[in-house]
């Protein structure tokens, strides 16, 4: 059976390509963005009362890997990318339905001109996914007390030291009236080790770049540290 599904919805992220995205949503709360509705659902009827919930989830489609293909099993980053699982034990974006979930901070909603949006806190999206649905988060249905998790019990260590050189300083002070909460979005992801599992609290003499906003910001891993190299 084919069900068509429509997308209601677009992001406006901050994450403009897959790399340096949190894992999950709300590692980094800095990341804010905007659920955009399309034409079709710009009626405020559809959103009335939704400033009663703090939370929302968003079901969304994983629209940069769809139709990449799938396995049975991949292989987790919290296992250190190397340890197979079935992919129904996962939250991979392979699936045989390239579909997620992402819980967010429900900003309010926000109307400019003729747009009509949702802000958003927390984010883990790529700019540009498709939204086929949001619902309320309700706190006693949604979150189990004494629920188990497998491999993933404990959040991902935050704990990293992240160092900005006096020319990434210089570079952040003329861009910080704009973006004000870029330095702490900077912090948050980076706080993650967004490098590939494998590579995780090992240094190593790669440059690595990240897209945020409209800002590449390069990166190293030091001696235990990531040492934040240009902010452009």
């Amino acid at each position: 059976m084919t069900i068509p599904i429509t997308p209601i919805a677009s992001v406006r992220s901050p994450f403009k390509q897959r790399f340096s995205i949190p894992r999950q949503p709300n590692l980094a709360p800095a990341a804010e963005g905007i659920i955009v509705f399309k034409e079709e659902f710009k009626d405020p009827n559809y959103l009335r009362e939704l400033e009663q919930f703090s939370h929302l989830w968003l079901i969304f489609i994983f629209h940069a890997v769809a139709g990449k293909g799938w396995a049975p099993t991949v292989q987790p980053p919290r296992l250190g990318g190397k340890e197979r699982v079935g992919v129904f034990a996962s939250r991979s974006p392979f699936r045989p339905n390239p579909i997620g979930i992402s819980v967010v901070t429900n900003l309010g909603v926000n109307t400019e001109g003729s747009e009509t949006g949702v802000r958003v806190g927390g984010l883990d999206l790529l700019d540009g996914t498709p939204i086929v649905d949001i619902k309320p988060y309700i706190p006693y249905a949604d979150s189990i007390p004494g629920a188990s998790a497998g491999f993933a019990t404990t959040p991902p260590d935050a704990d990293l030291a992240i160092q900005f050189t006096e020319i990434a300083e210089s570079q952040l002070g003329k861009i910080e009236p704009n973006y004000p909460n870029l330095r702490d979005l900077i912090t948050q992801v980076l706080r993650q080790d967004p490098r590939p599992a494998w590579r995780v609290k090992e240094s190593d003499d790669k440059c690595y770049g990240m897209d945020l906003y409209e800002f590449n910001i390069k990166w190293k891993f030091i001696d235990g540290d990531i040492h934040v190299l240009t902010v452009l």
